[in-house]
Order: C-alpha cells, then sequence, then structure tokens
C-alpha cells in the first residue's frame, strides 16, 4: 500500500512538473516583446508618445490660427467701420445730375435699346 501512494504521490509531482512546464512556456509567450501582449503594449505605448507629441503640435497651431484670427477680425472690424463712415458722408453729398421732371403720361423715347444709345 506504501508502494502505491509513492506511485501516485510520484505520478501526482510529475503532473505538477509538466503542469508549471507548460504554464511557465504559455507565460514566456504571452510576455513576449515581439509576439505576445508585451509586443502590444509597447506598440500601444509608442503610438501614445507619437499622439502626445502630434497634440502638443496641433495645439500649438491652433493656437497661432486663433491668434491670426483675432488679428484678422480686428482688421475686418476697423474696415467695417471706415466704410460705414464713408457710406454715412455719401448721403450728405447732392446728386451729381438732376433728374429731368417728366410728367407720368409723357411719352419715354429709347434710340436703339440694346445699345444704349452707343454708336455703332
Amino acid at each position: 500500500m506504501i508502494y502505491i501512494a509513492d506511485v501516485l504521490l510520484g505520478a501526482g509531482a510529475f503532473g505538477a512538473a509538466l503542469y508549471c512546464y507548460v504554464l511557465s512556456r504559455r507565460l514566456r509567450r504571452f510576455t513576449d516583446l515581439e509576439k505576445g501582449v508585451g509586443g502590444a503594449v509597447a506598440l500601444l505605448s509608442a503610438q501614445v508618445d507619437d499622439l502626445n507629441k502630434m497634440l502638443v503640435k496641433t495645439q500649438a497651431q491652433a493656437r497661432d490660427s486663433g491668434t491670426t484670427l483675432v488679428s484678422h477680425t480686428q482688421r475686418a472690424e476697423a474696415v467695417a467701420k471706415r466704410i460705414e463712415l464713408l457710406l454715412a458722408s455719401m448721403h450728405d453729398l447732392p446728386d451729381p445730375t438732376p433728374k429731368p421732371k417728366r410728367s407720368p403720361n409723357a411719352p419715354l423715347f429709347v434710340r436703339h435699346p440694346e445699345t444704349n444709345g452707343e454708336s455703332r
């Protein structure tokens, strides 16, 4: 009976050793930097670094664009004020040519309407 217990204990120890060996190989493949999760983590880490660099560049460009946009907007507002002043001053000017007064029933004569009075 003792021999049977020793054989079963040895078989159990051999099975546990085999299980540990298989498990260690799987863990080694799992953490491999080339193919396993370690490689995926390394790749994702590199991508995060690239995205951080790109984010910093994009923020700098957006800041520059915002500054440029503010300056263009201020310039456009100044030009709009000048145009409004010019238009307001144009309303004070008299008409350059007085319009002839005619009665509404008077006939209207137009010579060569397709050329608007210009000679050929």
